[in-house]
């Protein structure tokens, strides 16, 4: 079904641990090449090295590391033909009251300034090859607010919601589409770090389809987002993907 994303040059942040790891094996399954940047490593770097994905360990909040990723994927590829903005973090849960710059500062530069800079980056890029794909990662609490404690990371993935289709307008011309996904409750290290098991179930009860997700279940959008083939005509779209815990 996704054959034409076969020789593909992909690059995905955060795509070593949960649904960024998920998604970069999902797309070497379609014969893509993929370069996995990471921070932290994680449960899935065993498959990512057997699967033959490339892997660079880089902070993106550091100043020029954008550049730098997309040049690793230049040098390595010679083109770009699909970026998977992944990366990002709660960082903290925190209550409005104990909010100060430094963890706001923090928040924003993970979720939303290192995503921007790869965008225009990727953009630029693309925009000379004449197409390409942009898959930002978004998140229910874009929706929904969040849960106690992650005011200002919702309001960042709002952010990367609103930003992703005023990028899709503006790169359209170029043959460029840009979308995000929108992953619900999805139980990975994000949630144990975050969220007590009393709170994962009482999440769960609120999903109509009675389970918490996995990070296998995002994959499959990031393949129909990419290619040409299954979603030609789509751009500057949100596709939820929360087992029915919200319905826009």
């Amino acid at each position: 079904m996704f054959d034409d994303l076969k020789g593909k040059a992909v690059v995905v942040t955060g795509g070593v641990t949960g649904i960024g790891g998920a998604a970069s094996l999902a797309f070497a399954a379609c014969g893509a090449r993929v370069l996995a940047q990471y921070l932290g490593g994680g449960e899935k770097m065993k498959a990512i090295e057997a699967a033959a994905i490339a892997t660079m360990k880089l902070d993106l909040t550091e100043a020029g590391a954008p550049q730098k990723l997309i040049n690793e994927a230049m040098s390595r590829f010679g083109r770009l033909d699909v970026l998977v903005n992944n990366a990002g973090s709660l960082v903290a849960r925190t209550n409005l009251e104990d909010l100060d710059d430094d963890l706001i500062d923090r928040i924003f530069d993970l979720n939303c300034r290192q995503l921007i800079h790869c965008c225009r980056i990727a953009a630029d890029q693309m925009k000379k090859q004449g197409s390409g794909n942009i898959i930002n990662v978004s998140s229910i609490a874009a929706r929904n607010g969040g849960g106690p404690g992650a005011s200002v990371y919702g309001a960042a993935k709002a952010f990367v919601s609103a930003f992703s289709k005023t990028c899709a307008r503006e790169l359209v011309d170029h043959n460029i589409r840009v979308n995000c996904v929108s992953p619900g409750t999805i139980h990975t290290s994000f949630h144990d770090r975050f969220s007590t098991a009393e709170r994962r179930e009482a999440m769960r009860k609120t999903i109509p389809m009675g389970k918490l997700g996995a990070a296998d279940d995002c994959a499959g959008t990031f393949l129909y987002l990419a290619s040409d083939k299954a979603s030609g005509y789509v751009t500057g779209q949100v596709i939820e993907v929360n087992g029915g815990q919200l319905m826009p």
